[in-house]
């Protein structure tokens, strides 16, 4: 059987390893594909495979294919899922190449790990990790093509332009196109992508630029083909009755109801797989519908065997977790001496914050569709990571990672479910015993209720004021369900659990962050923004309570505190510039008319926040009447670095806000005798068009390296929100979702 790669990280896949990613893989990155291949003498296939071994896979394999015919396509190796990274992707590729961006065609990559190295859409690193890769790949096309040219022409490269997809050289007045070029160019040595020279960043005519998105015609007229549009000939469809309670499983099950009914195929069950793939594991149902086989499901008679998890509940969890925050943790960090800071006479603030469990909602619920074939696999998936996919289906099916074909189609919401491998996993062990493609759907009751869950969190911060007024002492205590102790429980549990809470950004001498984990049978992984949607929420509430104990303006407060020294280098990919944060908070300021009067009932509230590499400001201005509220506008500052396309910043910023402000303001999910309680959107109702604020986004247009853009505008949302209703009611919301007291 073949073996299964470590469980990614999606936060380090994406961001951490960027600047190891810039430097190890620019040349497996940095390629184009010409659309004929040629052979070469035995000596230099040789010399080829010491220098693929030496440098990466063969460039020509990769990002840009131009083809005989003169069509040019541009290739993607990320997942689109409604953030634009099909469009920005291909829009820096084509910047660099000199394409005609209107004759291009864009299309998704193959799940070929050996040349795209890392192929995961996660942890917003799409276009930070690739747009120096990216420019590198499309410089080396045009360079290329200009050589070719050259040679041609018997003339000097630099006397010769590319443009839209032609060489000229204007001399002469002679011109050709990348199609006449491509066989000539093909047999020149491909550069060092690192010795490519790129464009100018001012002659920019793409990057930078409003680019409608390539992949909304097909969602307007119907042809895009997500997961659950797929059918292939001879296709069956399944469905599995999972045990609600985590961790448990059939203990026996009657299917004669069930298999007597019309178009009904089989019914057999399926063991739960552990070891970072985690299914639950039950009994299927494969039918000639998806209809039929739901309403076969209906049919069974199962006893399950609840397991231990059935003593489980929220009440229970929530206990665990203020307990875990009033004791010492882990010391994640430690500045200066908080406890004497602490024991002395200073004006103290101790308050606490708790967050619930939360579920990935996507519109699309999971499914996916797997025809094995005894010697390979193909496998038709809407997922946010298609080589795990293909190691995974490889290892269920016993055979070998390139044995297994993986089609990616588009994604109906990701939000981080779609990173893992629970439904690809049921879906190759029903394969196995069908013998033809099957498509496995999860109803959303199925996708409610065997989600893998944002974990619940409760901080206690404590907090001093000294005698000028400014903050002395911050004091963080993060008790949650750790994601990393679930899936790797030999790591450290505060793995995946403190980003956005030891980067604190506020410059305040005496500072200590302790961690401690709370066990949990409920599964968690990555949700948007992962850890900084709790952590954002407890650092931005209480910088504001700080605010009110110092008598000082919850503004003018941060503002003085984000403060860079003249010698301030990052110490990590993670580290935040003071000045960038203290630019987004200015300008969120600025254009909410900070400082204005708003009326009676009404206030405005502030929230800062880095991650992902980008840095946001949000100020939400809400009108509070008793125990309703209503949210009147956000407005948000953006720095994600240098920008690809306008659009798809603004769109993802209003998407992540209205996702975070129904976290804020409606979703928890409960756990009852070890089982969700929630089962359909009436249970988890997610923010309603007639509900969502008026958002205005403003950019500041940035050289700096491109941040992440799918998660960042999230963490803001939820505090600048709370802290409006304290301004308007002077009522503080420690806990999500939001309830106003009488």
């Amino acid at each position: 059987m073949a073996t299964l790669t470590k469980t990614p990280d999606i936060r380090s896949a994406a961001q951490i390893s960027r600047r190891k990613f810039m430097t190890t893989s620019a040349v497996a990155s940095a390629g184009l594909m010409i659309g004929v291949r040629f052979s070469a003498p035995l000596a230099l296939a040789q010399e080829e495979e010491k220098a693929k071994k030496k440098a990466g896979p063969n460039p020509f394999d990769a990002y840009v294919h131009v083809k005989p015919d003169g069509r040019i396509s541009l290739i993607v190796a990320k997942s689109e899922m409604g953030q634009g990274t099909k469009t920005g992707l291909a829009m820096i590729l084509a910047e660099e190449a000199e394409v005609d961006w209107n004759t291009v065609a864009v299309e998704q990559a193959e799940t070929r790990p050996e040349i795209y190295q890392h192929m995961g859409t996660g942890g917003s690193g799409s276009t930070e990790e690739n747009f120096t890769p990216l420019r590198q790949a499309g410089a080396t096309v045009r360079l290329l093509m200009i050589q070719a040219a050259a040679a041609k022409w018997s003339v000097s490269p630099a006397e010769c332009a590319a443009k839209k997809g032609m060489v000229s050289h204007p001399k002469s007045g002679r011109k050709a196109g990348y199609s006449d070029l491509v066989e000539a160019a093909a047999k020149l040595p491909v550069p060092d992508p690192e010795k490519v020279p790129l464009k100018d960043a001012t002659k920019f005519e793409l990057i930078g630029h409003a680019t409608p998105r390539v992949d909304i015609p097909a969602k307007v007229n119907g042809s895009a083909q997500f997961g659950i549009d797929v059918r292939v000939p001879g296709m069956l469809f399944a469905v599995v009755a999972r045990c609600p309670t985590f961790g448990g499983k059939p203990a026996h099950f009657d299917s004669t109801k069930a298999k007597s009914m019309p178009g009904v195929r089989d019914v057999f069950e399926i063991p739960a797989l552990g070891a970072g793939i985690f299914t639950a594991g039950g009994v299927v149902v494969v039918a000639d519908s998806t209809w039929m086989a739901m309403q076969a499901r209906k049919a069974l008679e199962i006893t399950w065997d609840h397991g231990p998890a059935v003593s489980e509940s929220s009440a229970a969890m929530y206990d665990a977790m203020r307990e875990a925050a009033h004791r010492p943790g882990k010391r994640v960090r430690n500045d200066g001496d908080v406890d004497a800071v602490l024991s002395n006479g200073a004006k103290k603030v101790d308050v606490l914050y708790e967050m619930p469990l939360l579920a990935h909602a996507t519109m699309e619920p999971m499914n996916i569709t797997v025809h094995a074939r005894g010697a390979s696999a193909e496998v038709w998936a809407p997922t946010q990571c298609p080589d795990w996919v293909q190691g995974t289906v490889a290892q269920v099916l016993g055979l070998k990672p390139p044995q297994v074909i993986v089609h990616t189609t588009y994604l109906g919401g990701g939000f981080g479910r779609r990173y893992t491998v629970d439904f690809p996993a049921e879906a190759a062990q029903v394969a196995k015993v069908v013998g033809k493609p099957v498509q496995l759907v999860w109803s959303r009751e199925d996708d409610m209720t065997h989600d893998f869950y944002r974990p619940a969190s409760a901080h206690r911060m404590q907090g001093a004021i000294g005698q000028d007024g400014h903050p002395a002492a911050w004091f963080h205590t993060l008790a949650s369900t750790s994601i990393r102790a679930y899936w790797d429980p030999q790591a450290p549990p505060e793995g995946q659990e403190v980003g956005g809470a030891k980067e604190m950004p506020y410059a305040i001498p005496n500072v200590r962050l302790e961690y401690n984990p709370v066990a949990t049978a409920v599964p968690r992984a990555w949700w948007r923004s992962v850890e900084n949607s709790f952590n954002g929420f407890a650092v931005e509430c209480f910088i504001d309570e700080l605010a009110n104990a110092a008598g000082k303006d919850p503004y003018e407060f941060r503002r003085s505190l984000l403060v860079k020294p003249a010698n301030w280098k990052p110490k990590s990919d993670d580290d935040v510039d003071p000045a960038r944060l203290r630019g987004v908070l200015e300008l969120a300021a600025q254009k909410s008319d900070w400082g204005k009067p708003v009326g009676s009932d009404r206030g405005r509230g502030i929230a800062t926040f880095c991650s992902f590499g980008s840095y946001f400001a949000e100020v939400a201005e809400v009108t509070v009447k008793g125990t309703d509220f209503k949210i009147d506008r956000i407005v948000a500052a953006v720095d994600c670095g240098q920008i690809v396309n306008p659009e798809s910043v603004r769109a993802q910023t209003e998407s992540a806000i209205i996702y975070g402000l129904s976290a804020a303001l409606k979703n928890e999910i409960t756990i009852k005798n070890g089982a969700v309680e929630q089962t359909n959107f009436d249970g988890y109702d997610p923010l309603r068009i007639n509900e969502a604020p008026p958002i205005e986004v403003h950019l500041i247009h940035s050289s700096e390296d491109p941040g992440g853009m799918g998660e960042p505008a999230l963490p803001p949302a939820a505090p600048a929100v709370a802290n409006a209703i304290f301004a308007a009611s002077g009522q503080r919301l420690r806990r999500l979702p939001f309830q106003l007291k009488t």
